[in-house]
């Protein structure tokens, strides 16, 4: 069973930073993508079909699986006019929920590419690939990364907190149908919340094998995540920047990321990636 440990909660006297909603926002610096400019599809209000334990938003708003435009592509375009993207490593969906609950996905997409000439990527969580339309837009990009973080579903339960009608085995079967079609860059991230078990270990290694991605990113909690939904969250402010109250959930010792992404490697040959950890890095 996994357990969430509290290990400091921080409390300010101001509990929430309320500023205009701008779609783009950044450049974030990530151990993934290098310099990355965000762009937000979803809008103020959180709105995603998980509510995860360790979501550095906070608490999910608006759990949905329905699409629908929540930011019309041209204020995206307008927003994004505004900002350089010279050092920009990369230009990244993400934001304040599941960017695949966006109906303009695929429009965002090739604005994005043509205004900037930047590599661009989203990061979802695979809840809606099972949808043809969903993975013909997502295919669009030039990298997915896609989140996977428990083999079985009592865990996956527990730590993505799902909608009801969203099952484990669902993502699988939407996640390979999305890798037979899409010939860019594929990532697979996953959160170690705790150790796992040989059992868990053992499966996740065969359904890489199935799966191939490019690469495999094994992270564990480093930031700080927020009681409430925070907008602000979205960018990579140091902790003693945070103006409201957050708590930081134990992470696993550095060598388990390693010890296991050693065996990834050396099992199926798929690189993986994982952050140092170090003091220096977790200020990032």
């Amino acid at each position: 069973m996994v357990h969430l440990h509290k290990i400091g909660e921080r409390h300010e006297a101001m509990s929430t930073v309320t500023k205009p909603f701008t779609s783009v926002y950044g450049p974030v610096q990530s151990w993934r993508f290098g310099r990355s400019l965000g762009i937000d599809p979803i809008g103020p209000d959180s709105t995603c079909s998980f509510n995860c334990v360790y979501c550095q938003l906070g608490e999910i708003e608006h759990q949905s699986c329905n699409r629908q435009i929540f930011v019309p592509t041209q204020k995206i375009q307008q927003d994004l006019q505004s900002f350089p993207v010279g050092d920009v490593n990369t230009i990244t969906l993400s934001g304040s929920g599941e960017p695949t609950l966006a109906l303009n996905l695929g429009e965002i997409l090739v604005m994005a590419k043509e205004m900037t000439g930047k590599p661009v990527g989203v990061l979802t969580n695979g809840s809606l690939l099972g949808d043809r339309a969903v993975c013909e837009e997502l295919a669009i990009a030039d990298w997915v990364a896609v989140k996977v973080d428990a083999i079985a579903a009592e865990s996956f339960c527990r730590i993505n907190r799902p909608m009801p009608t969203i099952h484990l085995q669902d993502i699988w079967a939407g996640l390979l149908q999305f890798r037979q079609l899409y010939s860019g860059h594929l990532a697979i991230q996953t959160m170690l919340l705790t150790e796992w078990n040989e059992q868990d270990r053992a499966e996740y290694i065969r359904r890489m094998q199935a799966l191939l991605p490019d690469e495999i990113q094994l992270n564990t909690p480093t930031r700080l995540c927020p009681l409430t939904h925070q907008l602000e969250a979205r960018g990579n402010d140091p902790p003693n920047a945070c103006l409201y109250p957050t708590r930081q959930l134990k992470q696993v010792h550095p060598e388990v990321l390693q010890v296991f992404g050693d065996r990834i490697e050396r099992v199926i040959g798929i690189p993986v990636r994982y952050p140092s950890l170090k003091p220096e890095a977790e200020k990032l």
